[in-house]
């Protein structure tokens, strides 16, 4: 039982439960992560890794078939990689009794995350939304509750406070949880230097007036000074097309400052493990319909005896053309590598990688990745309305 707000009553849901609490899942990169789930629902449980390449043993409904209700399942997950990853348990959690809470997984690089860019405090910003109805019980995705209220938490909290000293240096993950909504994200009276999208480090560049625009799923660390005047804050806004909702707030105390003077612009995150260049020229061409119809499947009837996507050679690109020929947007995910999005006439592409994409009604949008990891992988799709279904394909690379 969570209570989602200060003057509603408690509701069920689902949640990922570690020892420790929120902020227990961080390792380091290297840690080899041994995985013990434990259904305690009554239903179908697959765990989604988003983020993750190259970890096949977790693909969830390929490697990791749902799980019943009080079954256990246990696999190895070689944290190869660095970066601001999501797990959730909501592939199969549409239109069920209660709705499923995400939770952050850290992966920190010893060698050059804290030392390279001076950050003092590394913080998770974890924003869901939930659909609450007026005896506050909150009801699943996949539905369409015509009486229900939109809640949003941070870190499982209704308001968030991060304090920090004069002059100190946050490196804030935030967190799009939300089950379906795309957000803004609003950090008021601050510089915010996006360092990493997607758990992969981007060409640092700062926010348009301390503005992230987020998928559902999608992550960005950003780096900011506390240069404001001690005893104020700022505050973070949520915007979704309503009106604006505070969501967290960063405090600055009145404590002597942590340094004499701010630290000067961080360096870029190393980026050693991604390609630098892809080859658009020979890549493999493939094209995909974001839509409600076959082959678009349920998760619930997922098997991989069906055709896959594509099938591509090991260590070949792929450009992948995708189109929402739907009313609604969609997001679109891609599991197991990052994309780059490509310049209108694919003589380029965006200074960062993705593993999800809006697509507005009606937009068509063009992707490049390098088939770098063996095996099968999801591929989803899912529209932005609480009602809309949970989509999946997969592709195939050999």
């Amino acid at each position: 039982m969570t209570r989602l707000k200060a003057d509603l009553p408690e509701s069920p849901i689902a949640a990922l439960e570690a020892a420790g609490g929120f902020a227990s899942l961080r390792f380091k990169q290297g840690d080899e992560l041994q995985v013990m789930l434990i259904n305690e629902l009554s239903l179908l449980s697959a765990l989604n890794f988003i983020g993750f390449e190259d970890a096949n043993a977790a693909e969830p409904l390929i490697s990791q078939k749902p799980l019943a209700s009080g079954g256990r399942a246990s696999f190895s997950l070689p944290l190869r990689q660095a970066g601001t990853f999501l797990i959730d348990a909501r592939l199969l959690g549409d239109g069920k009794e209660r709705p499923s809470a995400a939770r952050a997984l850290i992966v920190e690089d010893a060698k050059t995350d804290a030392k390279s860019i001076g950050v003092d405090r590394d913080e998770v910003l974890l924003i869901e939304d939930w659909r609450v109805m007026p005896d506050g019980r909150a009801v699943a995705p996949g539905t369409d509750p015509k009486d229900a209220a939109t809640v949003y938490t941070a870190n499982s909290l209704p308001n968030l406070e991060i304090k920090l000293r004069p002059n100190e240096r946050l490196r804030l993950r935030v967190i799009n949880g939300c089950q379906r909504a795309p957000i803004g994200v609003r950090i008021e009276n601050a510089e915010v230097r996006v360092m990493a999208i997607d758990s992969q480090p981007a060409e640092p560049f700062p926010a348009n007036k301390g503005q992230l625009v987020m998928a559902p799923g999608s992550r960005t660390d950003v780096l900011i000074d506390a240069t404001q005047p001690a005893g104020s804050s700022s505050g973070i806004f949520i915007y979704d097309g309503a009106k604006p909702t505070q969501i967290a707030q960063l405090s600055v105390a009145n404590d002597a400052p942590l340094r004499a003077t701010p630290l000067p612009a961080a360096a870029a995150l190393s980026s050693a493990h991604l390609p630098a260049q892809l080859d658009l020229k020979n890549a493999m061409r493939v094209e995909v319909q974001l839509d409600a119809k076959a082959p678009w499947i349920l998760p619930a009837e997922f098997t991989a005896a069906m055709p896959p996507v594509f099938q591509a050679k090991r260590s070949r690109g792929v450009v992948m053309t995708i189109t929402n020929p739907t009313k609604t947007i969609t997001a679109f995910r891609l599991h197991g590598h990052h994309f780059r999005l490509l310049d209108r006439l694919d003589d380029g592409w965006k200074p960062f990688w993705l593993d999800t994409l809006l697509l507005n009604a009606g937009q068509t949008q063009r992707i490049a990745f390098l088939a770098e990891h063996s095996g099968q992988w999801l591929i989803e799709a899912t529209g932005i309305e609480w009602s809309s279904p949970k989509l999946v394909r997969f592709y195939s690379v050999t």
